[in-house]
């Protein structure tokens, strides 16, 4: 898949509300002692399984997900607290094969005629039992891209190689209840200095965190090219 115009938007977030949402094993990861959510607006391109053409409705998409950052022993990854999509298709077919909490959503992208300013809208579907959202926000980048360096918040936030989630539907029967872990690959991000218009996000309430406070951190990534492996079941992560 190609993920494309994306913007990590950060807020630090108080630790132990996050602290206490995480199943049993899985530690929340901090940055200096300061953990953070993440809402990231893009659009899913070229998606596919491999070695296999397209699925109509499912190769092109608007994507919003929710997340904070964690620890499984060593490993740095993301826990979704929620992944919106405009795909029917790949919102079932995401909830089935990958265990994550993905909902349908009524979204746009506009593209400003600069190639800058890209404006992006997603309001959330009454589906799955999950509560209304909504996001609308216009976002550029500012500076050059660049890889960034380990050790900097910027490397923190968006250096991450797998994903954690519970599993309590799919095709898989023998893994419901559990935790499994997805493995990514892709380049290092090209990441750009941004700039976003907040008009609304109130995605946090499906996380039972209050609303963070104040402007997000804002970078910008053009595109990137991604592989995403089946997930695997994590021996000895369950809720407690």
């Amino acid at each position: 898949m190609r993920w494309a115009d994306l913007a990590f938007l950060h807020w630090e977030a108080p630790a132990e509300p996050l602290r206490a949402l995480l199943p049993q094993g899985l530690e929340l990861d901090t940055d200096g002692g300061k953990a953070w959510l993440g809402v990231v607006p893009f659009e899913m391109q070229r998606t596919r399984l491999a070695g296999l053409p397209a699925v109509p409705g499912t190769a092109r998409f608007a994507e919003l997900n929710l997340r904070t950052y964690v620890r499984d022993g060593t490993d740095a990854g993301v826990w979704f607290f929620s992944l919106d999509a405009a795909s029917r298709l790949a919102v079932r077919g995401a909830r089935a094969t990958f265990a994550l909490p993905y909902l349908d959503a009524r979204m746009s992208i506009e593209r400003e005629a600069s190639g800058e300013w890209i404006g992006y809208r997603s309001e959330r579907r009454p589906r799955f039992g999950a509560p209304p959202a909504r996001f609308s926000a216009r976002y550029r980048p500012t500076g050059a891209p660049r890889t960034s360096e380990p050790g900097t918040l910027e490397h923190f936030l968006t250096e991450r190689y797998c994903l954690f989630a519970e599993r309590g539907f799919g095709v898989e029967r023998s893994l419901r209840g559990g935790l499994v872990r997805g493995d990514i690959w892709h380049p290092p991000w090209p990441l750009q200095p941004a700039e976003c218009e907040l008009e609304v996000c109130d995605m946090f309430r499906l996380a039972g965190v209050e609303p963070p406070e104040g402007p997000p951190i804002a970078h910008f990534a053009r595109a990137i090219d991604v592989d995403a492996y089946v997930p695997v079941r994590v021996p000895g992560l369950r809720r407690a």
